[in-house]
C-alpha cells in the first residue's frame, strides 16, 4: 500500500440500511484497506436506505480498486458509482476566455467590433508598441510545450501535454492574475518549433517554455531569446533554479554554513540541473560536482556530451572519477534532479554533519524524505505531502509578473537571482527552522515580492543597457 494522496482520491457513491453505526462501518474499513476517509456526505435518504457519498484519498489506482472491492463486500453495501476526483476536476478542460467588456446590445456590438475596432486596428498597425496597452498582449503569456518531457512522463506528444499546459496557465491566472495560454507544438523540430513561437509571439508579452526536452530546449531558449523582444523564460530551468536556490540560501542559514564553503552534489545534468548548477554558482556555491547516469562529471570523461562541457571545466576541482555514492562522502549538500530511490540512507550517512538533502525528483524522489530526514538536518523535495516542497509555482508567477510590468525585452540572470533571494527573504528570521526554509505557494506574500524584485532588476538593467540608436 502507498501512501493516501489527494492525487488519488475518489469519490464512491454508496447505498447501505440505515444503521447508526453506517458512517464508522465505512471509515474503518476504508481505513484498514489503506485509504483515508476526506468526507463523507449524505446525498439522500429513505426509511429503508442511506445514500453515501466517501471521498477517499488512496495510494494509487490499485488501492483504489482495493478500497472499493473492500467497501463492496460489506454487509448490506451497494456500491452505485466510482468517480475519479482528478478526472472529474479536468472535464471540458481547466480554461475559459471571457470578455472584459460587456455585449449587451448593438452599441456594444459597435464598440468592440466592426465598426469602432477598424479605428483601433489602423492605429495598433501605424503603432505597434500600442498592442501592449490596446490589446490582450498587455497581460498575456504563452505557454508552449512540444510535449517531448512532461513531468515523469516523458515523451509524450502535445496531447499529452495539454492538461498540464492548462494546468500551468491556471496558475499564472491565480496567483499572479495573468493571461496565460497552452500552446502544444505537433512538433519536435528545433527549427519548427523556433518558427512557430515567433509566428505567434505578436499575441503575447512572454513566452513560458515548458517540457521541452534537454538538449534541444537549450537550443530553443537561446535562440528565442536572441531573436524575440519580450521575455523568454523556461521553467523547467529557471523556476527550478530559483526556488532550489531560495531553499539553499535558507537551509544554510538554519545549519550555519557558508556557501562559499560547503560542497554540494547535484545529481542530473539535464534543464533544470544544469539551471540549479548556474544558479547556485551565482549565488556564491564555489565547490560542487556534478553525477549525472553515467557517473560523476569530469574533464575528459570519454563520450561526454558536449552540453556537459561547461559543467566538466567548472565543478568538481577535486577531480573524482566514480558514482553518485563516490562523490556523497563528506558533501554539505546534494540536490537531486534526477531519478527515483537512487540516493540510499547509508549515502546520506555518508555525508558531513548536518547535511542538507533536496530529493527533488517527481513524481518519486532520490530518496525518500521521511528516511533521508534520519540523519541530514535539512531536507526538502517537490513532494506536497512533506516539509520544505520546493516548486515551481513559487516562483513562474511572480517572476513573469515582474517581467511584464517593467515591459522588458529580457530576462537577465541578475533578474532571476534576485527572484531567488527574494524568494528566500519571505521567510523571516523568526520563521526559519530545518523543516521551514521556503514559503508555502499560498503564502500571501510569496509572488508579489518576486515580482517586485524581478521588476526592479529589469528596471536596473534597462537603466544601464547601452543605448542602441546612437552610433
Amino acid at each position: 500500500m502507498s501512501t493516501p494522496s489527494v492525487s488519488y482520491s475518489i469519490t464512491v457513491r454508496l447505498e447501505l440500511p440505515p444503521r447508526p453505526s453506517a458512517v464508522s462501518l465505512l471509515t474503518t474499513a476504508v481505513e484498514e484497506a489503506g485509504g483515508l476517509v476526506t468526507a463523507v456526505d449524505v446525498s439522500a435518504s429513505e426509511s429503508h436506505v442511506l445514500q453515501i457519498d466517501l471521498t477517499i484519498a488512496t495510494g494509487g489506482e490499485a488501492d483504489a480498486e482495493r478500497i472499493v472491492e473492500t467497501l463492496r463486500g460489506l454487509d448490506g453495501v451497494v456500491i452505485k458509482r466510482v468517480s475519479d476526483r482528478v478526472f472529474l476536476a479536468h472535464l471540458g478542460g481547466k480554461l475559459t476566455v471571457e470578455s472584459r467588456v460587456p455585449i449587451r446590445h448593438r452599441d456594444d456590438l459597435s464598440l468592440v467590433y466592426t465598426p469602432g475596432v477598424a479605428r483601433v486596428s489602423k492605429h495598433v498597425a501605424e503603432h505597434p508598441d500600442d498592442a501592449r496597452r490596446l490589446t490582450i498582449k498587455r497581460n498575456t503569456v504563452a505557454v508552449v510545450s512540444d510535449g517531448s518531457a512532461v513531468l515523469g512522463l516523458g515523451n509524450i506528444g502535445p496531447y499529452g501535454a495539454l492538461p498540464v499546459m492548462e494546468g500551468k496557465a491556471a496558475l499564472f491566472k491565480r496567483f499572479a492574475d495573468i493571461d496565460a495560454f497552452p500552446l502544444c507544438l505537433d512538433t519536435q523540430d528545433v527549427e519548427e518549433v523556433i518558427r512557430t513561437v515567433k509566428a505567434v509571439a505578436p499575441v503575447f508579452a512572454g513566452i513560458n517554455l515548458e517540457d521541452i526536452s534537454a538538449p534541444r530546449c537549450y537550443e530553443i531558449e537561446d535562440r528565442l531569446r536572441r531573436e524575440l523582444d519580450i521575455p523568454v523564460f523556461h521553467d523547467d530551468q529557471h523556476g527550478t533554479g530559483i526556488v532550489a536556490t531560495a531553499a539553499l540560501l535558507n537551509a544554510l542559514k538554519v545549519v550555519g554554513k557558508d556557501i562559499s564553503q560547503v560542497r554540494v552534489v547535484l545529481s542530473g545534468a539535464g534543464a533544470a540541473g544544469s539551471a540549479i548548477l548556474r544558479m547556485m554558482m551565482a549565488a556564491g556555491v564555489e565547490h560542487a560536482t556534478v553525477v549525472d547516469i553515467e557517473g560523476i562529471i569530469y574533464e575528459g570523461r570519454p563520450g561526454l556530451h558536449p552540453s556537459l562541457d561547461w559543467i566538466a571545466r567548472s565543478t568538481n576541482r577535486r577531480g573524482l572519477q566514480g558514482t553518485l555514492a563516490d562523490a556523497i562522502v563528506g558533501a554539505d549538500v546534494f540536490v537531486g534532479v534526477s531519478a527515483p530511490n537512487i540516493l540510499t540512507v547509508e549515502d546520506v550517512k555518508n555525508m558531513a554533519d548536518d547535511a542538507i538533502v533536496f530529493a527533488m525528483a517527481n513524481p518519486v524522489p532520490e530518496i525518500d524524505p521521511a528516511l533521508a530526514s534520519e540523519y541530514a538536518a535539512v531536507v526538502a523535495s517537490g513532494r506536497s505531502d512533506f516539509a520544505n516542497q520546493c516548486n515551481n509555482v513559487l516562483a513562474f508567477p511572480g517572476v513573469f509578473r515582474g517581467l511584464i510590468d517593467a515591459r522588458t525585452t529580457r530576462v537577465t540572470d541578475e533578474m532571476l537571482l534576485a527572484a531567488a533571494r527574494a524568494l528566500a527573504a519571505v521567510v523571516t528570521p523568526e520563521e526559519l527552522n530545518p523543516t521551514y526554509v521556503i514559503p508555502s505557494v499560498f503564502h500571501p506574500r510569496v509572488h508579489e515580492v518576486v515580482a517586485a524584485a524581478v521588476r526592479e532588476a529589469a528596471e536596473r538593467d534597462r537603466a544601464t543597457a547601452p543605448d542602441e540608436s546612437q552610433p
